[in-house]
């Protein structure tokens, strides 16, 4: 063994073992985790699940996860760590690959277009590059033999996007622990992160002196260098919003989740169920 796999060895022990022993780590990114997966009943044995991972923080915490999970190995279900290339630049994938390896994480990688496609489109770019992403995601992982695909969104990205449609979209919806997907019979989107803070992950992340892919979006590159605006503003200038709720209200966060969980149509004005809209006027 040489010296730079030796090296490498321990630094995985390393980031392994502060997921499985520091007790703060192992209570709020292990338990959580397995929280998530236990209250949704998110794996169920002979599952083969794609865990997707984007090369940030949260989905490679993710995939440590997911690898911890396995070595209790309570029932038989498999891995597969894909990493979708959706026309990343030469250093950001190198980044990708370097952090695999770093985390002795082994990723199958495959390649697409989807930044060439939507660079160019002015309307909702990021929204058209969500769909298409989750599209070949879908597409590759049903090829490898998988009926599940795991992403990493935490419980602050949950709570982001239920105050966010209501602000900016003008309804009332959540980021759902799990979903079947209407266009890949059988396949099923999982977040075993949905109990997971983002502090914890970035606390993680520091601790093991990480550094991970923030956006390598071309479009984000673009904007950001043209007008110093970040196409994530609005998630920002929510998260911003939440932040200055919590200064007088230090609930705030579990009662825009817990809200979620709290539906009372009886005193909603009009719902959708299967695409058809309801009014409290039906039976008034």
């Amino acid at each position: 063994m040489n010296k730079n796999s030796y090296l490498n060895e321990n630094k995985i022990r390393e980031i392994e073992t502060s997921i499985t022993k520091k007790r703060c780590f192992k209570e709020k990114l292990f338990s959580r985790f397995t929280k998530g997966i236990v209250e949704f009943d998110m794996i169920s044995p002979g599952d083969k699940i794609a865990v997707c991972i984007s090369g940030g923080k949260d989905s490679m915490l993710m995939a440590k996860l997911f690898q911890e999970l396995k070595r209790h190995d309570k029932f038989p279900f498999e891995l597969v760590f894909l990493v979708m290339d959706p026309g990343y630049n030469e250093a950001n994938r190198k980044k990708i690959e370097e952090n695999a390896e770093l985390t002795g994480v082994p990723v199958t990688i495959f390649e697409t277009e989807i930044f060439n496609s939507v660079y160019n489109v002015e309307k909702n770019p990021c929204y058209l590059c969500a769909r298409m992403r989750r599209g070949y995601l879908y597409k590759k992982a049903k090829e490898l033999g998988c009926n599940k695909i795991a992403l990493g969104h935490h419980f602050d990205d949950v709570i982001e996007t239920t105050l966010m449609s209501m602000l900016w979209g003008g309804q009332v919806q959540t980021m759902l622990p799990k979903l079947k997907s209407k266009n890949y019979e059988g396949m099923e989107l999982i977040r075993p992160m949905y109990y997971v803070r983002e502090e914890d992950i970035k606390a993680w992340r520091d601790y093991n002196g990480l550094t991970f892919l923030r956006c390598a979006c071309r479009f984000t590159e673009k904007l950001e260098a043209e007008s110093g605006e970040s196409s994530e503003s609005k998630r920002l200038e929510t998260k911003n919003i939440i932040k200055e709720l919590k200064k007088t209200n230090p609930n705030i966060e579990a009662n825009i989740f817990n809200s979620m969980k709290n539906v009372y149509i009886d005193a909603v004005l009009e719902y959708k169920k299967d695409d058809v809209k309801h009014s409290f006027m039906d039976e008034y």
